[in-house]
């Protein structure tokens, strides 16, 4: 204890043991390295000052809470400090001038700007260093207290003035309340730390030095209230020494530094040390955020997409700017734009165009399928019909994203298409390493990644949420148009009431009274009683008298109106709700190529379609060219039959309408001749090919030469699509040469076959599989007579003379028919072989056994019966070997 109050002497008369012995000129920077090295003065030098009165001396002070106390880079408080720097620093100058005691002068100021502090190095005389120092320091405070304090960066005069006893730093070292006091030397005790450190601050506590190891200085932590106070113990204690015995021979020196609340890499260390703890933690946090925060955004953004909030040609600025711009001087013609659906032209789709608008009247309970062949106006069918409704549609364009070349393309295209965002799909690959490495790590996938499938449906799901929020959104914008035109037809009774009564004479402005007053003494104004019939201008009409009389008929009367009202604003009501729902297109719903990421794809889209017409949340509309993919589609919503609607090519009459109008309006005025309008027939009321004959019209063809020039670009996607360019890529059809050939063969002679007649000869031998790969690729079209296959016919109108012209080529033919011939020849040949076969061995069988087991007759019926068809077998041989020898002499003739 005696030794402690040693100390505290000690450290009170400190700057009479200690020099303050560095000096530098006024700082330019802020950033720089500065000494006050405090050094211990011998018996010798004490002796000197003590004779040499007239040396001044220097010092240097400490004031702090001049600039914000910077707790890292990312501190933005002291570019405010930076602002005022030059402000703050002329005004402390000012303040500390005022002290004259001791020939007391301000050398230099140093901003430090990271312990939120100033260094002011200052001049003296005296003889008595320890006792001018506390009487400069004693009167720099009264001074500054009695002008309004310390200058500060917020305008509040918090700070203080402080005595440096130690060694001055700038180092990139920021402040923390935790203050780590290493003794260089013996340790220092907790009470005599204590009374050091207590004049800066309220301390929390003290942690007492722990054993280090050799070479290591120990240190004590002290925790400071405020970080104002670690930061003067810190730039005034810094490296001061301190004598632990009477005589001074012992001394310790402090090293003061920041100590960080949080020990360096203590968190990496927990978290390599816990794993299998930390990652699920991690990763349900990452889900949490996730579907918390982005999850809503996504479905804003769905319904924004729904609604056209991000599209500019939607708003109300762009359509006025439009219409008194652009429209008023564009002279193109809009009768060319004439749907395929207008009066007049495809007369035949009205059955179909009403089915649909039935479907879209109605609560949707299941899913409306629209097929067709390409081209026969599927798509423009359903956006006249929407356009004319007034309907949002949100279309899926499957064939778009079956063109994806990854799982993630796919993903981010489907997000495109329906509004979903933001979307990452480049996660799920860190995912899948992610995955990987916890294997290694924990010994199981962390469950992060997530399958094609998985992806899909979370996207479908989300989007769905948004079609339901569009929903309610639309419902609520209808129901409060309806509201205020209600308003409206109530308030046009009541005018239309007040206007009667005015004409009446039987009403009267009660603000004319205000001006003109009342009573009988007034002109204008009238008196208080209310107005009766009896007081009316003119005589009421007979109508007028009889419902007067009769009240309860009109009682009766209003009665049945308001009922009528009542059941007619129900079914509007019903009627709302069901045009407020958004409907949902999913085209080019096709299974044809794509491999198994698009049926993948397919499934997906069917199950949330089925979904979506389940809950009613939208009308789902699925187009498809192939009758087909509807079987998908029917084991999404397996308990409801699906609404089909069927589209055909129109007949000749439509086509060479629709051909003639589409020509008049881009300004062909033109008369077909009954050779041209036969030409026109070959093309029948396919769509597409249609367009195409106007488009090679317009650009100078005649239709000959235009119907000519579709048939042979038909020849040559028909030779590449059903026979392949090559042997290598004929294996790879799904059918073989000898299949596609018999057909076009039979097809060019007749429009249509017999299925089934088709499907038990050669070569199909009952396969179907051959015959609906044909069909999805349109080579073909299947009939049906009471949803059983019937009729084979071309899949498209002018598919029958591409035939024809395929036919027709002597080369292909021939070389077709040989190949066909052999097939047919060995078939034949294994007919004869097995037949020779089993007549060998019916002989062993005869001659085996006796005459009375009546075996004679068996084998010699089943004898005949071989040899019967090894007869036929042998001649269609024959006959097949001498035609393949003509095609032979006529490729031999054959130069091209």
């Amino acid at each position: 204890m005696h030794q402690s109050r040693h100390l505290l002497r000690s450290l009170a008369a400190g700057p009479s043991s200690h020099r303050l012995a560095t000096s530098r000129p006024l700082a330019s920077t802020r950033h720089r390295r500065h000494y006050a090295g405090s050094v211990q003065a011998s018996a010798s030098e004490q002796q000197a000052l003590s004779i040499d009165t007239t040396e001044p001396s220097e010092g240097w002070l400490w004031v702090d809470s001049v600039f914000p106390v910077r707790l890292g880079a990312w501190d933005i408080r002291s570019y405010i400090g930076y602002a005022r720097e030059e402000t703050l620093l002329e005004r402390l100058r000012s303040l500390l001038s005022r002290v004259k005691s001791h020939e007391f002068q301000v050398v230099s100021l140093e901003p430090h700007g990271k312990d939120g502090g100033v260094f002011v190095k200052f001049k003296y005389s005296a003889q008595e260093r320890d006792s001018a120092l506390q009487s400069i320091l004693h009167e720099l405070r009264e001074s500054v207290h009695s002008h309004g304090g310390v200058p500060s960066w917020c305008g509040l005069s918090t700070g203080e003035v402080w005595l440096v006893k130690g060694l001055l730093e700038d180092m990139d070292r920021y402040a923390t309340p935790i203050l780590k006091v290493a003794f260089e030397g013996p340790d220092i005790p907790e009470e005599s730390l204590y009374g050091l450190l207590r004049p800066y601050g309220v301390i929390s506590n003290i942690t007492p030095p722990s054993p280090a190891p050799a070479g290591v200085l120990r240190a004590a932590t002290v925790n400071f209230r405020r970080l104002r106070s670690a930061t003067t113990a810190r730039n005034t204690v810094h490296a001061v020494q301190v004598p632990l015995s009477p005589n001074g021979q012992t001394i310790t020196t402090l090293r003061t530094s920041y100590q960080k609340p949080i020990a360096a890499h203590a968190v990496r260390d927990y978290v390599t040390s816990h794993p299998k703890l930390f990652l699920p933690v991690l990763f349900f946090l990452i889900g949490t955020v996730t579907y918390t925060i982005f999850d809503p955004i996504r479905v804003l953004m769905v319904e924004g997409k729904m609604e056209d909030w991000f599209d500019y040609r939607q708003s109300a600025v762009y359509k006025w700017l439009r219409k008194n711009t652009f429209d008023r001087f564009s002279f193109a013609s809009t009768d060319s734009d004439v749907p395929l659906g207008s009066e007049g032209v495809w007369k035949e789709r009205q059955d179909a165009e009403e089915a649909l608008e039935k479907y879209l009247t109605d609560l949707p309970s299941t899913i409306c399928f629209v097929h067709g062949p390409q081209g026969s106006g599927k798509t423009r069918m359903l956006s006249s019909l929407l356009k004319e409704q007034g309907r949002k549609a949100m279309v899926i364009d499957v064939g778009e994203l079956s063109k994806a070349g990854s799982d993630s393309a796919l993903v981010s295209g489907l997000a495109n298409q329906t509004g979903y965002w933001p979307v990452f799909s480049f996660l799920n690959s860190v995912n899948n390493l992610i995955d990987l490495a916890s294997v290694g790590v924990i010994g199981q996938k962390a469950g992060l990644s997530s399958s094609l499938t998985d992806q899909l449906k979370q996207i479908l799901d989300v989007v769905g949420k948004g079609l339901s929020r569009v929903n309610v959104s639309h419902h609520k914008q209808r129901e409060r148009r309806a509201k205020d035109a209600q308003l409206q037809e109530v308030r046009a009774k009541e005018d239309e009431a007040l206007r009667e009564l005015i004409e009446q004479g039987l009403w009267h402005d009660g603000r004319i009274d205000a001006l003109c007053g009342n009573g009988v003494m007034s002109e204008l104004g009238v008196g208080v009683e209310r107005f009766t019939y009896a007081d009316a201008d003119v005589r009421r009409s007979p109508a007028v008298q009889a419902e007067s009389t009769d009240e309860k008929e009109k009682a009766a009367e209003g009665q049945k109106q308001l009922d009528e009202a009542k059941q007619q604003q129900q079914r509007a009501d019903e009627v709302q709700n069901i045009e407020s729902m958004p409907v949902v297109i999913i085209k080019n719903f096709d299974s044809k190529g794509g491999g198994a990421r698009k049926e993948e794809l397919l499934n997906v889209l069917a199950q949330w379609a089925a979904s979506l017409a389940d809950g009613q949340v939208a009308h789902v509309i699925v187009v498809s060219d192939n009758r087909e993919n509807v079987k998908r589609i029917a084991r999404a919503l397996p308990s409801k039959p699906l609404n089909q609607v069927s589209l055909s090519d129109a007949d000749n009459a439509s086509a060479i309408s629709f051909v003639q109008q589409k020509l008049k309006d881009s300004g062909v005025d033109v008369k077909f001749t009954q050779q041209q309008l036969a030409y026109i027939d070959r093309l029948g009321g396919r769509a597409s090919d249609l367009e195409s004959l106007i488009h090679k019209v317009r650009s100078g063809l005649t239709v000959e030469e235009a119907v000519d020039d579709i048939v042979v670009r038909g020849v040559s996607e028909l030779r590449k699509n059903a026979f392949g360019d090559d042997i290598e890529d004929a294996k790879n059809l799904p059918w073989t040469r000898e299949q596609a050939w018999i057909l076009m063969k039979q097809l060019s002679k007749q429009p249509e076959i017999s299925y089934h007649d088709v499907l038990m000869g050669f070569p199909f031998k009952g396969d179907e599989m051959p015959l609906r790969n044909m069909e999805h690729a349109e080579l073909i079209s299947i009939g049906t007579i009471n949803g059983r296959p019937s009729t084979i016919r071309p899949g498209k109108p002018v598919y029958k003379y591409v035939f024809e012209r395929l036919v027709q080529d002597p080369t292909f033919q021939a070389t077709q028919d040989i190949a066909f011939n052999e097939k047919v020849i060995a078939s034949s040949n294994a007919i004869v072989q097995a037949c020779e076969t089993e007549l060998v061995t019916l002989k062993d069988v005869d001659a085996g056994t006796s005459s009375w087991l009546g075996s004679n007759s068996a084998v010699e019926a089943r004898a005949s019966y071989l040899l019967k068809k090894m007869r036929a077998a042998q001649r269609k041989i024959d006959a097949l070997e001498r035609e393949n020898a003509q095609l032979k002499k006529v490729l031999a003739k054959t130069k091209n």
